[in-house]
């Protein structure tokens, strides 16, 4: 049997959570849950954002499905989700963004996947306040961090037949950082030669996804720019309330939505859980149960391109209970 450690979450987290552990205990996967919370709902309890359980426990289980946690503001960590991925060194962030028939206004044929690099660049948190009037924060580049992401990317190519690694960058201005890491993923290029390569500067591959998205297929790149260009590319799908989301390291995994706790909307049950539910599928594909996750996606996909029982943020009136149930439905036909 495997062992997950399941995070609840701060906000709609419990919400999203349980109607997504629903879903995957409908299945029948032999998988024993490990129940144990962090946030802000913990820290209230018991004055801890991350308890010594929860560690012990991804340190055991080396898998973690989670829910959406409050960052606190002006105190305590700058966020909890950085602590994790930076004790667990859960390099790779990988958020796969899919247009589906249904959802979203403009783009129809978007599939691709996001590559950030989750350990360093200027989210290391390095800053100096030189004078009342001058500040710098320090960009962090290294050999190691950039060389794995890059094998990260290419090596899901392989593994799940995608055509092309784009590798997004600033190495015409930053020559020094990105060149860096511009340097690692060429060499590593060359190891797959069945995989096209290809490099674009940040602001022109964010222009280029708002005009042909339908071009790229996986792109890997820094930390910042990583997380601009996810952002961006989930608003091209229907949002946030549609991304999946995992933080890899060796041999660790943490699956999570990548929106926020939605306080003001938490306890109404009007959340929508398919970003967790997607997010669950990655974790499912990670351990080798992908015929269970393809069950879900495909049910999912079905629920959302029939239009019923759909959440308000898809343009439906149900709740998040009625829209997990018509998804268990669609895994019973």
């Amino acid at each position: 049997m495997r062992k997950i450690t399941l995070i609840p979450g701060d906000g709609i987290g419990p919400e999203v959570i349980f109607a997504t552990k629903k879903i995957v205990d409908f299945l029948n996967i032999d998988i024993d849950w490990e129940i144990i919370n962090a946030g802000e709902n913990t820290y209230k309890k018991t004055g801890e954002y991350i308890p010594k359980t929860l560690i012990d426990s991804i340190n055991k289980n080396k898998i973690v499905l989670k829910g959406p946690i409050t960052t606190p503001v002006g105190k305590g960590f700058r966020s909890i989700n950085v602590s994790l991925r930076k004790k667990f060194d859960t390099y790779a962030n990988i958020r796969p963004l899919k247009s589906l028939h249904g959802v979203g206004k403009m783009y129809k044929n978007v599939d691709l996947v996001v590559f950030r690099e989750n350990t360093e660049g200027l989210y290391i948190g390095i800053e100096n306040k030189i004078n009342e009037d001058k500040t710098q924060a320090i960009k962090v580049t290294t050999r190691k961090a950039s060389e794995r992401i890059a094998k990260k990317a290419f090596d899901y190519a392989i593994d799940n037949k995608r055509k092309k690694v784009t590798a997004v960058h600033k190495a015409n201005i930053l020559k020094i950082t990105d060149g860096l890491f511009l340097e690692c993923v060429r060499e590593i290029s060359k190891k797959y030669p069945s995989i096209e390569y290809e490099e674009k500067i940040i602001d022109n591959m964010c222009m280029q996804l708002v005009m042909n998205p339908e071009k790229y297929d996986i792109l890997v790149t820094t930390n910042l720019y990583g997380d601009i260009l996810s952002d961006l590319s989930s608003g091209l799908v229907g949002g946030l309330g549609l991304t999946p989301g995992a933080n890899i390291g060796d041999d660790i995994g943490i699956f999570e939505a990548v929106h926020g706790s939605a306080p003001d909307i938490a306890g109404r049950f009007v959340a929508n859980p398919a970003a967790c539910i997607l997010s669950a599928a990655m974790m499912l594909d990670y351990i080798g149960e992908k015929f269970s996750a393809d069950l879900i996606r495909n049910a999912l996909y079905k629920v959302i391109e029939d239009g019923n029982n759909l959440t308000r943020d898809l343009g439906g009136n149900s709740n998040t209970w009625e829209f997990t149930q018509s998804i268990i439905n669609n895994l019973c036909i």
